[in-house]
């Protein structure tokens, strides 16, 4: 069963009520210490990263400006995303490009759809091996932040592979309507925690005592990567 399939975007209160307390602490944790990572590291990534889904084109636009802005970036990955959407587009250079993009030596597409998450992470870590990324950010809009850096982290985990993963939360105003859902960001927050708690439980995403020894490991090797230094301490951080 794939992750996709099996708890809806829209919870209610009453579908939460099966998890403890402890558990609902872990997901706080976990989303506190993901948002609190300074965005502004981004800047001196080697690549930028798009999470594509439900409609949200703000997903590239934001991105898309930070990499024209940006010539420091060497790639633009833009992961593919689930076919089943009704919003789904098919992502093409002409589709970025309407978009706002002219800078397209670096940039990768996801070829093939990915119907969940932990598809799009596979093709990312696929990339970061096939172009020896050292470091990373993922643009994502906030809602959707915390789980997609989640199950990143989890599959660069098992992959063996450490690097530098920045979040960055895509400036969308939280009242704004998803077009997939109709909903807005404050909506769309329980089905997210509905989703870690279980994800986590199935091992498709990074527990908290996975994120808690990663951000160990990121603040004691790259710290000057986060309070916006250069990509000098990056370099050397790769770590299989």
């Amino acid at each position: 069963m794939s992750p996709s399939s099996t708890t809806p975007r829209i919870a209610r209160e009453d579908d939460l009520a099966g998890f403890t307390a402890g558990q609902f602490l872990a997901v706080t944790k976990a989303l506190t210490m993901i948002l609190a990572l300074p965005p502004s590291a981004a800047d001196h990534v080697d690549a930028l990263v798009i999470a594509s889904g439900q409609g949200e084109e703000w997903r590239f636009t934001h991105a898309i400006r930070s990499w024209e802005t940006n010539l420091d970036l060497r790639y633009l990955l833009v992961a593919n995303g689930n076919p089943t959407e009704k919003t789904y587009v098919d992502i093409t250079l002409g589709y970025l490009r309407s978009l706002g993009l002219r800078r397209v030596g670096g940039v990768h597409v996801q070829a093939e759809p990915a119907p969940n998450t932990a598809l799009q992470a596979a093709w990312i870590v696929d990339q970061v091996k096939a172009h020896g990324i050292t470091s990373l950010a993922l643009a994502v809009s906030p809602y959707h932040l915390p789980r997609a850096y989640l199950t990143l982290l989890k599959a660069f985990t098992e992959s063996g592979i450490r690097l530098p993963i920045i979040p960055v939360p895509v400036a969308v105003p939280p009242d704004r309507l998803v077009p997939e859902t109709g909903a807005t960001a404050y909506d769309l927050v329980p089905g997210e925690v509905k989703r870690m708690l279980t994800y986590a439980d199935q091992g498709w995403i990074a527990t908290l005592e996975e994120l808690q020894q990663y951000l160990q490991w990121l603040w004691n090797h790259h710290e000057p990567l986060l309070r916006g230094g250069s990509r000098r301490s990056v370099e050397d951080g790769v770590s299989a």
